[in-house]
């Protein structure tokens, strides 16, 4: 099925980038039918009218509760025919109205391997651990900050001398290649929500992405 995309977000975009270019390359079944900000000005913005995709910005601070933010950004994606929700960077904790109205079908990025270093700065915290795997994780928000059902992960190694932006950068590499995979598995049926809770059928071959060894430099 093609996937008809809402995608949330709050900064430059490169997650957003990474989705468009899978579609535009036919690596993914999807249509973006609305990209919405709750920031004015921001990068991914331009991206998405780069790529001819329609955008909104719902500032959240034009409103005097979460609950009337989260229902007016509701409002926003169904009319603009979205069916599912993929977060690219979208520094907003959702609400019922949102969470409600999309059950289920509400995807985020984290740049840890969850449950490990939920919020903000999770590489920072990775570094602050003294790990010497991070990685990133694809799964399906709930209530809670970084909570979710786990849907798809992908390691990456922790150099002895990375800083947070080195870590940060080869993270975001790794997760815009999970991202989109993620997103086209739904597309051909594999998320499966019965049983013991949500989990994607992934391909033979496929379950894992390739990435550096700790020894490799």
């Amino acid at each position: 099925m093609t996937l008809r995309l809402g995608i949330l977000v709050s900064g430059s975009g490169t997650n957003l980038q990474a989705i468009l270019d899978a579609i535009a390359g036919g690596r993914l079944d999807a249509e973006v039918r609305r990209v919405v900000s709750n920031r004015p000005g921001v990068g991914a913005l331009e991206r998405a009218a780069a790529a001819g995709v329609p955008t909104t910005v719902v500032d959240h601070r034009a409103f005097d509760s979460r609950a009337a933010f989260d229902a007016a950004l509701a409002e926003t994606l169904s009319e603009a025919g979205a069916e599912w929700i993929a977060c690219a960077g979208f520094m907003r904790i959702l609400g019922a109205p949102m969470l409600e109205r999309f059950e289920g079908r509400i995807l985020n990025v984290h740049p840890a391997l969850l449950p490990s270093f939920p919020g903000i700065h999770a590489p920072r915290q990775a570094l602050r651990a003294g790990v010497r795997i991070t990685g990133c994780t694809i799964h399906l928000v709930d209530a809670g900050v970084d909570t979710g059902p786990i849907l798809a992960q992908a390691a990456v190694p922790v150099h002895p001398d990375d800083d947070e932006a080195a870590l940060t950068a080869r993270i975001q590499a790794v997760e815009h290649r999970l991202y989109p995979q993620v997103l086209q598995w739904i597309a051909e049926g594999r998320l499966h929500t019965g049983g013991t809770g949500p989990r994607l059928e992934v391909p033979a071959g496929e379950g894992c992405l390739v990435v550096p060894s700790l020894e490799a430099r």
